[in-house]
């Protein structure tokens, strides 16, 4: 059986050869540096398991192109990047990495919290471009006594709620399916959006992307929150409508987001290949330009898409696939997508 993976660098590959030499795991393995998408489909189709990352791109197209597949690893927990629908009615079987780096994205949470709270970024970037060590301009603000609502209360929502425990923060959640247990042992008390929005300094989201999920941050949403307040998203981009971000932000009824993932990140991050090969109404261009307007603003800090990125958590992602990949191949798949 053949498996193509996809995105990988040269270390993956060497983790991942010697994990199937010492698990006598027998696949003809193939290692593309490319992603795969529907503009970057492989000469060679001949392989039944296709292992990718979220920067991939499995769409209808994509199944369609590929006449042998029968199953798809992603090296991630999200899973909005594959057409399980399209998989489905072909009965390829999609697996995913449930737990990996709750702690490693958290603490990326709170990166991006501190640097917008300390202005970190603008201090670095002053001394660097006019070597001046004034500290007039950067004024912050304390995070201890502050309130911070945590939206979604899994793994990483509760290691981020952790985390904001050591700085002295006051904590609010909001989950439609709340953990009574963990509030009691965290110290922290459930409410309803509306009011965590209200009434948080610091609003944190970590739920995963679905329809009940899309633009959950909108025009409406931000209106209920503070005009001090700051946003972090480190979870999905379509999270939060960017525009409505945007409007939020130059109006001054928000004061500052750190963001790990965007709208239409994937065209961001390769807009030539948008504008070769890209169409109108797949893309909404009204949101790419939106970015653009976020990169330029002083109250906002953009990452790309890196909180997963530590070695431990890539390492416990590969381990984890390579489980999920031993699994399919003896007849018992697990971690399936839903």
């Amino acid at each position: 059986m053949k498996i193509v993976f996809f995105g990988t660098k040269l270390w993956e590959e060497e983790y991942l050869r010697k994990k199937f030499q010492e698990q006598n795991i027998a696949l003809d393995a193939i290692f593309e540096k490319s992603i795969l998408s529907k503009e970057h489909i492989p000469s060679d189709v001949n392989f039944e398991i296709a292992c990718v990352f979220v920067d991939s791109s499995v769409s209808r197209d994509v199944i369609t192109a590929l006449p042998n597949l029968k199953f798809i690893p992603t090296r991630s927990t999200g899973y909005d990047h594959i057409d399980l629908a399209a998989a489905s009615e072909r009965s390829i079987v999609v697996s995913t990495v449930p737990s990996y780096g709750e702690n490693t994205v958290a603490e990326q949470a709170f990166g991006l919290l501190l640097s917008i709270s300390r202005k970190i970024y603008q201090g670095y970037d002053q001394i660097r471009e006019t070597g001046s060590f004034s500290f007039e301009a950067l004024q912050g603000f304390d995070l201890k006594g502050k309130t911070i609502g945590v939206i979604g209360t899994g793994r990483i929502g509760w290691h981020s709620i952790k985390i904001a425990k050591g700085f002295d923060m006051n904590v609010i959640a909001y989950d439609p399916h709340p953990n009574e247990k963990l509030a009691t042992d965290l110290g922290f008390v459930y409410k309803s959006l509306e009011d965590v929005l209200r009434e948080s300094d610091v609003v944190t989201l970590h739920v995963p992307y679905m329809k009940e999920t899309h633009h959950l941050i909108n025009t409406q949403t931000l209106g209920l929150m503070k005009k001090s307040a700051v946003i972090i998203n480190t979870s999905r981009g379509p999270v939060i409508d960017t525009e409505a971000l945007v409007l939020a932000l130059k109006a001054g009824q928000l004061g500052g987001a750190g963001l790990d993932v965007l709208e239409e990140e994937g065209v961001i991050k390769d807009e030539l290949d948008f504008i070769a090969h890209g169409h109108p109404e797949e893309h909404n261009l009204k949101t790419i330009l939106a970015n653009h307007i976020l990169f330029d603003m002083p109250n906002v800090i953009i990452t790309p898409h890196n909180a997963f990125n530590t070695r431990e958590a890539l390492e416990r992602i590969l381990d984890t696939t390579v489980e999920n990949i031993k699994a399919y191949l003896v007849g018992a798949p697990i971690n399936l997508a839903k």
